[in-house]
């Protein structure tokens, strides 16, 4: 990310209110035995910037889903529905944000009521389609715990289960055999690409036509190593306590030094402005004792996010900018390598001027344009051969 977008997104981060994340009385836990089942839901607001009417109606909602371990968990989230008069089944797209940060405050729910979340205005180019659109505020980020930021498995259970969620709202009025299309980009890239991977065994039932991801840290250990000591260098400390918050078992706490306590204590409270500034060039070397990341158990976990050991069971259009800042450029072609290679239909586009941030504006609507065609039911061919 560029110093001008770090700066950008800490005055927006600031702005978030704590006040939009807290559930409505009308509670459903009991009834919720199932990986998307409602637990709560209550009215809320969708704007993209401060003010702006948007037409639509907004449920923020908590769900039950599923974390990397296999256990139930709580995960909120927000179900925006167009009020266009639209007639017959209306598509959904389960949409995942990019990083916001770990603090309860940065959660993509909390800021749509005072325009405050980053992407709602490309949120916006899907409802102005007539789309309705599940975002997810992941595990952890407006429920109670720690955020596992960057724990590829949970977050795919989360973009999965919040479709289930939107489906499952008598008020959202969506047919439960909608189509259903998944959308991210950046950390929202590597959890779609896990609903894609996990579509097959997680939520078969879903309707599924095709993902769009992009930016996708497939790999963390070179995304880690090639941030180490650059601008990204604090999304590599908020990997750490996300690891950290999922597999406490790691103890991130023994590796790190005075500095380094001081600084992930600070992340867990603050959104990615923030929290990408106080990173800026820090090595891990300077804020720990010993690098957790080449210890044994750090690889092992890390390695469990890996994508790329299962083939989509939908077509997927998969982008990345040649000279992204942040995630490596050669962990997209190997994700492309290794998904076509297990015989999945992928449409592959390279992105030549394309860093990190210019990547998800420029794309937003060619990949919601590879959606449009997936919900008219028109063939993808992919270009694994290209």
């Amino acid at each position: 990310m560029r110093l001008r977008s770090i700066a950008l997104t800490a005055v927006t981060a600031l702005a978030v209110s704590l006040g939009a994340s807290t559930a409505s009385a009308d509670t459903r836990a009991e009834a919720a035995k199932s990986p998307g089942d409602i637990v709560s839901s209550a009215p809320t607001s969708f704007h993209p910037l401060p003010g702006q009417p948007t037409n639509t109606r907004a449920w923020h909602v908590t769900y039950r889903s599923t974390t990397a371990k296999g256990a139930p968990n709580v995960v909120s989230g927000t179900v925006i529905v167009p009020q266009d008069g639209r007639k017959g089944p209306r598509p959904l797209v389960t949409y995942a944000v990019g990083t916001v940060g770990l603090g309860d405050q940065c959660a993509p729910s909390a800021g749509f009521p005072y325009g405050t979340t980053l992407e709602a205005n490309l949120i916006q180019l899907l409802t102005l389609r007539g789309w309705a659109v599940a975002v997810t505020d992941y595990e952890g980020l407006g429920t109670p715990g720690e955020h596992t930021y960057t724990v590829g498995r949970s977050a795919g259970h989360a973009v999965l289960d919040a479709a289930r969620a939107a489906l499952r709202l008598p008020e959202a009025g969506l047919s439960e055999d909608a189509p259903v299309g998944i959308m991210g980009y950046s950390q929202g890239g590597q959890a779609t690409s896990w609903a894609a991977e996990l579509h097959d065994s997680y939520a078969p039932e879903l309707n599924l036509k095709g993902t769009a991801t992009g930016g996708v840290p497939a790999d963390l250990l070179k995304t880690a190593d090639y941030n180490n000591g650059g601008i990204g260098a604090g999304l590599v400390l908020m990997a750490a306590a996300g690891q950290d918050a999922a597999y406490p078992e790691l103890g991130l706490d023994r590796y790190l030094n005075d500095k380094g306590r001081h600084f992930i204590a600070l992340m867990r409270e603050r959104c990615v402005g923030i929290d990408a500034a106080a990173g800026l060039f820090k090595k891990i070397s300077d804020v720990t004792v010993r690098n957790p990341l080449y210890e044994a158990d750090w690889q092992r976990v890390l390695r469990s996010s890996d994508l790329g050991r299962h083939a989509p069971d939908r077509p997927v259009y998969l982008y990345h900018g040649v000279i992204d800042e942040l995630i490596p450029y050669e962990t997209g072609k190997r994700l492309r390598a290794d998904w076509c290679g297990k015989g999945a239909t992928v449409q592959w586009k390279s992105l030549p001027l394309g860093e990190h941030v210019l990547g998800v504006i420029t794309e937003s609507v060619p990949a919601a344009n590879w959606l449009a065609d997936r919900f008219a039911g028109k063939p993808a061919t992919g270009n694994c051969q290209a």
